[in-house]
């Protein structure tokens, strides 16, 4: 679209061969509207730096000088200069220019062939089939300063392709990459994708292949590679803090189990599973479901089942395989009436809540083996139970069930541990979905951390007999909404 502003006030300014306009820009430059940025390249903005102004509008920049130019190698891939300034277009010569902030790497060969894909002005970038056997080229060295990426990258984008489009998207894929190679006499390169593309579909050695995450898809357990990402966030910042110990202090059976009343009754709350408290007592007391909320007073006496039994709540995973069979299982008991969410499977398509999209189905597995090794890193439980329910939680492994499964996980940490189980009361609903969607979106754990903290710290002045507890929770506003109170939390510890 034509720039509107008046010269003087555009961010980049060209010369031009035009006699008029080259009139302009001297008497802008004389009256110090304007300055000179770059060789053919000027500026109305007099405040920010060149190099901030030229990496603001640097495809602006080239698809204006140098038309026909292609964003090729792993430009196209990536679509910003490398850590070292160095941006790669394919054009009419071999050359380097020098702008503020970046280099422009020339590389003679074949302009836009059919499927390339226009771009800025008359810049145009390599379609995926062509920049993948422009990445396969041979370069010196890889780093920063190299045309190409390094061949984990490149394994990982043909995962991404295959986790995203199929075995027919990658075959696809692979046909017009053949095509592209004898057009641009890149049947070498093509020779390499192709070994790639069969290693990962399982018709070449797997051996072939040094990308983790590829070697992954290929052994049977890809995985989500932002997902560990995210994870290794949260455990750095797990690993960096300490945390209070809080002993059990509901120690004897009765207790235990009066305190796990509440802990199911709030969690099955959270997920909309909503009854008075008489009603849920009496569900418990006489393990019958209400005959006209069958499947809910399950919800309350499978989460109960499960979070009462002393033994079942010190089990925790030893091994991945131990992980994956502890879900199943838990999973099994919590929605057991349920069947139409296939209680203790796995699930076989994908979900979201709102605008959040969980792991693909395809990845739950192999994102919570991968998961696994973070969590078995840590060694503090408030660590661990925090790191398990957020794994849990994001991974989303089960149809439905999956908020109550990731608390009774992160809660058998505890009771492993001998400390105080955590509670979420209903008035504090809202800071527990909202720091764990913050985690999600900003990867910002503080918030999170905090929130289980405060918590814990509540939850460990829920102590003693079940009318005590009822009337303690009452005094704390546990039972409200959060939009009409706020946590409080009063301790009665002697």
């Amino acid at each position: 679209m034509e720039n509107i502003l008046p010269i003087h006030l555009q961010e980049v300014i060209f010369s031009s061969s035009d006699s008029k306009q080259g009139r302009v820009i001297s008497k802008l430059l004389g009256e110090n509207l304007i300055r000179k940025i770059a060789p053919r390249i000027y500026s109305g903005n007099l405040i920010d730096a060149p190099e901030v102004i030229i990496r603001r509008n640097l495809f602006n920049i080239l698809g204006k000088l140098y038309p026909k130019a292609m964003l090729s190698h792993r430009s196209a891939l990536e679509f910003q200069p490398t850590v070292t300034g160095n941006i790669f277009l394919t054009f009419t010569y071999t050359k380097k220019i020098y702008l503020p902030g970046v280099t422009i790497r020339f590389l003679e060969g074949q302009g836009p062939i059919n499927g390339d894909i226009p771009f800025v002005g008359e810049l145009y970038y390599s379609q995926l089939e062509r920049a993948l056997l422009e990445n396969l080229q041979p370069a010196r060295q890889p780093g920063p300063d190299s045309k190409t990426l390094t061949l984990p990258e490149i394994e990982n984008r043909l995962e991404h392709v295959l986790n995203n489009k199929g075995e027919i998207g990658l075959n696809e894929l692979r046909d017009r990459a053949r095509f592209i190679a004898d057009q641009l006499g890149l049947q070498s390169e093509f020779k390499k994708l192709n070994k790639l593309i069969g290693a990962l579909l399982n018709t070449r050695p797997v051996k072939i292949l040094s990308s983790p995450l590829a070697i992954a898809r290929v052994l049977g357990a890809p995985y989500d590679p932002t997902r560990l990402e995210l994870f290794e966030k949260l455990f750095v910042q797990l690993k960096q803090n300490e945390f209070p110990y809080r002993p059990e202090r509901n120690i004897e059976n009765q207790a235990f189990k009066n305190f796990a009343f509440f802990e199911a009754y709030f969690s099955n709350y959270i997920e909309g599973t909503i009854f008075e408290i008489e009603e849920a007592k009496k569900i418990i007391e006489t393990e019958t479901p209400i005959p006209t909320r069958d499947e809910d007073s399950h919800d309350i006496l499978g989460t109960y089942r499960l979070v009462s039994n002393h033994e079942e709540m010190k089990t925790i995973p030893g091994s991945p395989d131990e992980l994956l069979s502890i879900l199943r299982y838990r999973h099994k008991v919590l929605l057991a009436a349920r069947t139409s969410k296939n209680p203790g499977q796995y699930r076989d398509k994908n979900n979201q809540a709102g605008e959040t999209h969980f792991v693909d189905h395809t990845l739950v597995k192999g994102t919570l083996i991968k998961g696994f090794d973070f969590y078995q890193a840590l060694v503090d439980p408030f660590a661990k139970s925090a790191f398990m329910m957020f794994m849990i939680s994001e991974v989303h492994p089960f149809l439905d069930g999956n908020g109550r499964i990731s608390r009774i996980m992160m809660n058998a940490e505890f009771v492993k541990a001998g400390q105080t189980r955590i509670i979420i009361p209903t008035v504090f609903r809202e800071d527990y979905l909202l720091t764990l969607r913050k985690l999600t979106r900003d990867k910002t754990p503080e918030p999170y951390i905090r929130m289980l903290d405060k918590a814990q710290k509540f939850s460990e002045t829920v102590v003693g007999s079940m009318d005590f507890m009822q009337s303690h929770l009452e005094k704390c506003n546990a039972f409200k909404e959060p939009t009409d109170a706020k946590l409080k939390i009063i301790d009665n510890i002697k």
